[in-house]
């Protein structure tokens, strides 16, 4: 089975891009399986072992917005012959039956203040409510949104919970603190984490803010963008990670930290409901800050609750099949 991504993401340095990167990757590992990913315009991709890699003149927004207005060009044309296209998220796009589309949250439809007039935009002319009905299969991340895609559009969507980084022996970056990692969005609550951690007033603890974005933690020491080698020590040194968010469609930061053994405080959603966690009420800054001063003397029965981590393999595994199923239906 020859399967074409949609890999626009790639380009980025955002969850989408991370998830299309390692999914993709576990994929064309698979006995049976041929990756082909488009990556528009001339912006720097690193290569992926086993995935093919087809480049446009084009730049993407030229290319998709294109694409969805006029019909072409098509994704899975531009590919060559593929037998399925595997969207990873939904975009402005023109593609041709069968395709598989992933949605990974409704946060344009929650949360439209959070984006800014670009992006609501864009958001109106992928028509994801339309390009999900198109699609021979749709797949979330959670049970939590697959419900929303039938209460809202009417969409059927099956469930493949994503795989998790993990490396073994890694060293654990130094000192006391504690760890958020996303993007800097305020549908992350990164404003009540800033509150909070003025409450608690932890002595001689820090508080690290890795990812990029237009918001900023109040108190927080930013390390923008960091490689997959910083986050792993980050991760495996944190006393725990914090996730305050308001909205998430799956939340990867405290399942990756739970390879390391590291706990985390999160906000109290269906798709953070993991073992290992704290929870507290989303927007309630006083509730995490005096979670962030439990969690010393709560750490190590958080740390023996923690679940393995989930290999991305398996999540292949099942994107296979769906694939699979997607090539056969009429």
């Amino acid at each position: 089975m020859l399967v074409g991504v949609d890999a626009r993401a790639l380009a980025s340095r955002r969850g989408v891009a991370r998830y299309t990167r390692r999914m993709s990757a576990a994929l064309a590992a698979l006995n049976g399986v041929e990756v082909r990913a488009l990556v528009p315009g001339h912006q720097p991709v690193g290569a992926l072992r086993g995935v093919e890699l087809r480049r446009t003149v084009l730049p993407s927004r030229l290319l998709h917005l294109t694409g969805a207005v006029a019909g072409r060009p098509r994704v899975d044309r531009l590919l060559g012959e593929v037998d399925v296209t595997w969207l990873p998220a939904p975009a402005p796009v023109a593609v041709g039956n069968p395709y598989v589309l992933t949605v990974h949250d409704l946060s344009w439809e929650d949360r439209p203040g959070d984006f800014t007039a670009y992006e609501r935009f864009w958001h109106r002319l992928a028509r994801p409510a339309a390009l999900a009905r198109g699609a021979r299969v749709v797949v979330c991340d959670a049970p939590a949104v697959a419900g929303q895609l039938t209460e809202r559009w009417g969409v059927e969507a099956r469930v493949i919970e994503p795989g998790v980084d993990h490396v073994d022996g890694v060293a654990p970056r130094a000192g006391t603190y504690f760890l958020y990692v996303g993007a800097l969005e305020p549908r992350k609550g990164l404003d009540v984490l800033g509150d909070a951690w003025t409450r608690a007033q932890l002595d001689s603890v820090e508080l690290l803010v890795a990812g990029e974005g237009r918001e900023k933690v109040a108190g927080a020491t930013h390390l923008g963008h960091v490689t997959d080698d910083e986050l792993q020590e980050l991760y495996a040194g944190a006393q725990a990670v914090v996730l305050p968010s308001f909205l998430e469609g799956f939340g990867l930061p405290p399942r990756e930290a739970a390879g390391y053994g590291t706990p985390s405080i999160v906000s109290d959603l269906p798709t953070l409901r993991l073992p290992g966690t704290l929870r507290v009420p989303p927007g309630d800054a006083g509730a995490l800050a005096e979670a962030l001063q439990r969690l010393p003397a709560e750490r190590a029965r958080l740390v023996a609750e923690l679940s393995p981590p989930r290999s991305w393999d398996a999540a292949a595994r099942e994107l296979r099949a769906i694939l699979e199923e997607a090539t056969a239906r009429p």
